[in-house]
């Protein structure tokens, strides 16, 4: 319905109005796009188009300059925010003209603006923001911001317990095994490269008999005194060197049996030498047989081919064993730490909840005297934080916003004892209350005026004018005394163009506001008594 708009909001306390339908649900939903809202396709009037929605805030008295500081954006007082939706469905995010991420968009957002609809006035009886409310008053910001993060830390170190503790019971179950195989192979000293050479060992020690046999058969064939080989060697020398002296090719051949004779003889010395080392040494060929039986069968266990293999899976063995004891260390170690962190998690959940108790009196003294104010003289309240034993977001408490709006009824639970129109000025009192507290540019009321009327309309403008003068506050209402408290006053309307119906939003001057709330009072039939009632309210 909203081709183009552009609008200039002032500041302190302005007016929203319009008939039901004309697009005032439209405008706040374009404010909850250009904050991070999911976008929706449905809602745009042309899905052929892009849309965009530009929002700017101006920023230099709300301390903002971490937020844009840590998520590496460009400060500036008048922040520009603009949403561009996509055909597609598809959209991006500016602040300042740096492209940001949905989730930082949200985060500015929720520092710059608050829009109160009827969803929220049923958050008013959900804990979470009962624990908002109290926190505000009780200044617990700066305790529950060191609170969570101990809490993130005792929430990690939990997970690195647990898990510590799964690895330990599952090496704990495998450790008996694992420990009788690396000490079965740690027993039987494995040498790298051993294997080769123990087989070696053990064919020689096998056939001791054979070799000294044929070694001593060798010495007989060179060294025998009448047809060794050396004795014959010798004379065919001597009968050579006779004749070497008549032709260089008999002095050649000479000398050629000359060192045929010497390396004959380094044979049989070599041949000495080792027929009196080689000993029938039975007890030498049980230990290498066992050796190498212990590696055959440690093999075909480990289903492996070599000691090399043999000795890794010793390594890994080993490590499976150490760990267990490792896993002990670290799992106390972590612990410890945890031990730490839950006693400093107590020290300032005891804090908070100290803080809370004390500001109790004060919060239900500011509530009762608003609501007072709001035609609920007999309201009373009866708010209770109580310590429990689990940790929780936002400390160890439990909390119960207990009501009596009666004299002489008994306290109940919010949701089940106040109605439509006093949960309205309740939520009210609280938006009164909070802006003492925070650092909230704009709020905007959406029909928070539901089930009131006459003189507590009227307080209600009032408790809204005042609470402009702390910040920008917005009021969508159907009711002229709230109407006319305002300081400016935009009235939302529809044109038709040919086929076409389009939402219009304008700034109402002193006349256009007695004209509008005159017909808030009397319907579009303006009456002169309405106008002079209206004429009146705005006096």
């Amino acid at each position: 319905m909203i081709e183009k708009l552009s609008i200039d909001f002032s500041n302190g306390f302005s007016i929203i109005t319009g008939e039901t339908g004309a697009g005032k649900s439209i405008l706040l939903g374009a404010l909850g796009l250009v904050l991070g809202k999911r976008a929706d396709l449905s809602s745009l009037k042309n899905k052929e188009e892009k849309c965009v929605i530009e929002a700017h805030f101006s920023i230099s008295n709300y301390n903002l300059k971490a937020f844009f500081e840590v998520n590496d954006l460009d400060y500036e007082e008048q922040t520009i925010i603009r949403r561009e939706i996509l055909p597609s469905g598809k959209s991006r995010a500016f602040i300042n003209d740096s492209p940001v991420n949905l989730n930082e968009l949200m985060e500015l957002g929720e520092f710059l603006l608050d829009i109160h609809s009827q969803h929220q006035t049923r958050e008013l009886t959900e804990e979470l923001y009962q624990f908002q409310i109290i926190d505000a008053v009780s200044s617990n910001l700066s305790l529950l911001d060191d609170y969570a993060n101990r809490l993130k830390r005792y929430k990690n170190l939990k997970v690195q317990l647990d898990e510590k503790k799964q690895l330990y019971a599952s090496a704990l179950k495998e450790q008996d095994y694992n420990s009788f195989l690396y000490t079965e192979l740690a027993e039987a000293k494995l040498i790298q490269n051993e294997q080769s050479e123990l087989e070696s060992q053990l064919e020689k020690l096998s056939n001791v008999e054979l070799i000294k046999e044929q070694l001593e058969k060798s010495l007989a064939l060179a060294d025998s005194e009448q047809f060794g080989l050396l004795v014959n060697l010798k004379e065919f020398k001597s009968t050579i060197q006779r004749i070497s002296t008549f032709s260089a090719d008999y002095a050649q051949l000479f000398e050629r049996i000359e060192s045929l004779s010497i390396e004959l003889k380094d044979v049989v010395n070599e041949l000495n030498l080792l027929s009196e080392s080689v000993i029938n040494d039975p007890e030498q060929l049980l230990l290498v047989n066992q050796k190498l039986q212990t590696i055959y069968n440690l093999q075909k266990k480990h289903q492996v081919n070599s000691v090399e293999e043999l000795l890794q899976i010793q390594s890994e063995l080993e490590g499976k064993v150490i760990s267990v004891t490792s896993l002990e260390n670290e799992i106390a170690e972590i612990q410890q730490q945890l031990d730490k962190n839950e006693a400093e998690l107590n020290h300032f959940a005891q804090k908070i909840h100290t803080n809370r108790e004390k500001s109790i009196p004060k919060l239900s003294e500011m509530l009762v005297s608003i609501l007072n104010q709001l035609g609920m003289p007999n309201v009373q309240f009866n708010i209770e934080v109580s310590l429990s034993e689990s940790f929780y977001s936002n400390g160890k408490d439990t909390i119960q916003f207990l009501i009596s709006t009666n004299k002489g009824s008994d306290f109940g639970l919010l949701k089940k004892v106040a109605s439509g129109g006093e949960m309205s000025r309740i939520m009210l009192a609280v938006k009164a209350i909070l802006a003492n507290y925070s650092n909230l540019p704009t709020l905007i009321f959406d029909e928070i005026d539901t089930g009131v009327s006459g003189e507590i309309a009227n307080k209600m403008g009032d408790i809204m004018k005042e609470m402009s003068s702390k910040m920008q506050i917005f009021a969508i209402t159907h009711l002229p005394q709230i109407a006319a408290k305002g300081k400016s006053h935009y009235k939302v309307y529809k044109t038709d163009f040919g086929t076409q119906t389009s939402s219009e939003i304008k700034l109402l001057n002193r006349e256009d506001r007695v004209v509008e709330i005159a017909q808030m009072l009397s319907g579009s039939t303006v009456s002169d008594s309405a106008l002079n009632h209206a004429k009146a309210l705005l006096n």
